[in-house]
């Protein structure tokens, strides 16, 4: 089973990162990317905190090494898919891990965003030129995660992971 798991995930990583050239709103430093939100709540609902977390590392690192993303996304991601994982287990509702996303990624996220553009990226801008944006982008994302929530693929992919009923 884990060896199924870490299948998905790292399928999902795939999704992330080939998606980053389709699928990205720039806004100054930072490259606001829905798709990564939708992939946080997604794994945080199908496989738990830990592979969300997982996955929100491994695309950002990927997007970096290639080009198509910034340190911002570590923040910007990472926060999000863990809040969504741990609001998910303890209410065992979509609306948790959406929840959980939009207050990791936009509020806690860019916050923190904040002090990394600033120290790594020498950005002189405002905390909030990062909250909005980030905001903006991990509402659309977990809505497109909680419309998928609903439709046959979540139900193959649960079945496929052994998860009926879940």
């Amino acid at each position: 089973m884990e060896t199924r798991k870490l299948t998905f995930t790292a399928l999902f990583i795939a999704v992330g990162v080939l998606s980053a050239h389709l699928v990205y709103i720039p806004v100054g430093v930072a490259k606001c990317f829905p798709v990564q939100h939708a992939i946080n709540v997604l794994l945080a609902v199908l496989l738990g905190t830990r592979y969300s977390l997982g996955a929100a590392f491994g695309v950002s690192v990927l997007r970096n090494i290639l080009g198509t993303g910034s340190l911002l996304a570590f923040p910007g991601s990472m926060i999000g898919a863990a809040l969504a994982g741990i609001l998910y287990a303890r209410t065992r509702s979509i609306w948790g891990a959406v929840v959980g996303e939009i207050i990791g990624t936009g509020i806690i996220g860019g916050l923190v965003a904040y002090p990394v553009a600033k120290v790594f990226l020498g950005s002189g801008v405002g905390a909030m030129f990062f909250v909005v944006p980030f905001l903006v982008s991990t509402v659309g994302g977990s809505m497109i995660a909680w419309l998928l929530y609903h439709t046959p693929v979540t139900a193959f992919l649960q079945e496929r992971l052994g998860q009926r009923g879940r």
